[in-house]
């Protein structure tokens, strides 16, 4: 079961591969954080794919500090793009 495991992991990290060209061709700052969200997102799903297919627990730590980081990024770019509030 864990080749099934490691099948669904490589297929996310093509997924981030073609994020990568979204970022790098991108034509707005949020197509380009868009895709850094990607790459959080499947970030994320790989830890927890690998963390059941390897039996290693400790990745699921370390994909719930990825979960945590990406969200509080998307709220910085935000604010910072969109304004948070007028000085």
């Amino acid at each position: 079961m864990s080749g099934l495991y490691s099948l669904a992991a490589l297929c996310l990290l093509l997924a981030v591969l073609a994020g990568l060209v979204r970022i790098l061709r991108g034509p707005t700052e949020a197509d380009s954080m868009l895709a850094a969200q990607l790459f959080g997102t499947c970030g994320v799903a790989i830890l927890l794919l690998l963390s059941k297919g390897l039996d290693w627990v400790v990745l699921q730590d370390i994909a719930l500090v990825f979960a945590l980081l990406a969200a509080l990024a998307a709220v910085a770019f935000a604010l910072r793009t969109w304004g948070g509030t007028e000085r």
